[in-house]
């Protein structure tokens, strides 16, 4: 009987098995996640991002000119930050271009975050077209000095 099997294994082509010999499992397919349409006309740039770490939190500090405070969105959810800026384009309507070095748009900018956050904790800012987040880590992801006897 011993043999019957080891014939019938080595009818199954080598292609059709994982590195150990054993036949490959048929997978189902995964439908991929849409990205979600611009919630504001016009360009959408990416915001120069600094992160920094310190031992109780994540600081990430974001430009993002011309944005009112009410006009950011920010969302963490399965550790994916992502922020959201719109621009009130009816300030540059009737402006008139001569020259210009500074473009106008919304902003948007995600990141995947490696450690676990307080949520509850989040806090953000916005001053003089900077956003600052600041995310506290959990207690159990803080770093701890283990002292050795």
């Amino acid at each position: 009987m011993a043999t019957k099997a080891k014939s019938a294994a080595k009818e199954i082509p080598a292609a059709e098995r994982d590195p150990h010999g054993e036949p490959l499992a048929v997978q189902e397919k995964k439908e991929l996640e849409a990205a979600p349409e611009p919630e504001h006309p016009g360009r959408s740039y990416l915001p120069y991002t600094d992160i920094y770490e310190t031992e109780e939190a994540l600081i990430v500090v974001m430009e993002i000119p011309g944005v009112a405070r009410d006009a950011v969105d920010i969302q963490l959810e399965r550790d994916v930050l992502t922020v959201r800026a719109g621009v009130d384009f009816s300030k540059y309507s009737e402006l008139r271009p001569v020259y210009t070095e500074y473009n106008v748009g919304n902003f948007s900018r995600s990141f995947r975050l490696s450690g676990t956050f307080d949520a509850e904790a989040i806090t953000a800012k916005v001053a003089d077209g900077v956003l600052t987040l600041e995310l506290p880590k959990q207690s159990q992801a803080r770093a701890q000095r283990i002292p050795v006897g």
